[in-house]
Order: C-alpha cells, then sequence, then structure tokens
C-alpha cells in the first residue's frame, strides 16, 4: 500500500534528494515510498529525521493519515 503521509511529508524535496540525505538508493527510497519495502528501523530513523516526523510510523500497521500529518 502506497505512504501517502510519506509523500505529503517529503513535499518539494525529490525522491533523489531524501535517498541521497539518507545514504540509500533512490530506487530503495521508491520502493518505501510505494510501500513495497519497509525501510530497517536505522534507514527510518534517517527518513524520518530528515523530513521531520517520528519514525515509528512506518511501523504502525492500522494508522490513519490524520494521525500521521500533523494538522
Amino acid at each position: 500500500m502506497r505512504r501517502e503521509w510519506l509523500v505529503k511529508y517529503r513535499g518539494d524535496k525529490t525522491q533523489c534528494d531524501v535517498a541521497a540525505h539518507c545514504n540509500i538508493h533512490r530506487g530503495h527510497y521508491s520502493l518505501i515510498e510505494t510501500g513495497d519495502r519497509t525501510p530497517s528501523v536505522a534507514v527510518a530513523k534517517r527518513i524520518a529525521n530528515y523530513l521531520g516526523f517520528d519514525w515509528t510510523l512506518f511501523f504502525e500497521h492500522n494508522c490513519v493519515e490524520s494521525k500521521q500529518m500533523p494538522a
């Protein structure tokens, strides 16, 4: 399932920007964004730190969009 909340957090940054900052390949980041891959805890923390959200959102199975995005 596509992580629309992650796309919203990414905002104007490109997938390449996020991947480069987090020291992962752009293709790997793309798979995380599309929901085809779940990041390791270390990668989740780097992405979350860069984009400004709680890294545990990657591991919440039944979370809703309103919980993931600040008001």
